[in-house]
């Protein structure tokens, strides 16, 4: 899978998840404080992360998601795995 596929797919949870247009979505976004997610917001996003990709990340992995492009690359760590 490439990079901006990842990306676009990531996107697409976020925007899903957050009820939010994909198009405010930048890598530097951050969750927190860019789109004032709250603890629950993130643990839904990590969980849409896994569906979308058929992947399993750890909590320990989930913790340090704090921006679009960590996300990206957390999923994409697991799918080279």
């Amino acid at each position: 899978m490439q990079e901006n596929e990842v990306f676009d797919k990531v996107k697409e949870v976020i925007s899903d998840v957050l009820k939010i247009d994909s198009k405010d979505i930048k890598p530097e976004t951050r969750f927190v404080e860019d789109l004032k997610a709250d603890s629950m917001d993130q643990f839904f996003l990590v969980d849409g992360l896994c569906e979308k990709f058929n992947i399993n990340i750890s909590d320990e992995d989930a913790r340090k998601i704090q921006s679009v492009d960590d996300a990206v690359k957390a999923v994409e760590e697991v799918l080279k795995a």
